[in-house]
Parts: C-alpha cells; structure tokens; sequence
C-alpha cells in the first residue's frame, strides 16, 4: 500500500513503519489522597483513563517503581464516577 510520507517513520533496526490512528479523545489522571490529611497515599499510584470519542473507556494504573521506570498495569473498568478537583467533586 501507498502511505504519506507525513505517516512513515523509522524503527531502531531501519526499518518503515506507519503511524496508524487507533483512537483519538481525552484523558484523566488521578491520585489517591488520604482523606484525613489530603496528602497522596504511600507510593504515590495514580490512573489513567482513556475516554474516546465514542465514549469507551480503558483504565490503567500507573505504579512508580524503585528503578523509576513506572509500570502501567490494565485496571478493571469502574464506569462513572467523580473525583475530587481541589475544590468540588467532578465527573470524570
């Protein structure tokens, strides 16, 4: 197949690959806060939620490790819920 060369790149090893679109939306990330002191839990987990346009959802929990390399582990998907902005709670 023809591509654009605006879609074409290289790999490691030379050779051409093609960017291809899976999916476009948004995202949120979020922490988890000790409700009595407001400070992040200890060691500091966050997730991440894909929303696509559609509307489906894939979540993922980010883990920092000693090596400082985080590891990104598949989460169950929870549906709608609401977190806390600083000042209200808000919808994902």
């Amino acid at each position: 197949m023809k591509f654009p060369e605006e879609v074409l790149t290289r790999t490691k090893k030379g050779e051409i690959e093609v960017r291809s679109l899976i999916d476009r939306g948004r995202y949120v990330r979020y922490n988890y806060l000790n409700p009595e002191t407001g400070e992040p839990m200890e060691g500091g987990k966050l997730k991440l939620v894909f929303i696509s346009e559609s509307g489906a959802t894939e979540e993922y929990y980010i883990i920092p490790t000693k090596s400082k390399r985080d590891l990104l582990i598949p989460a169950a998907e929870k549906g709608a819920r609401k977190v806390w902005d600083g000042a209200r709670a808000v919808d994902l």
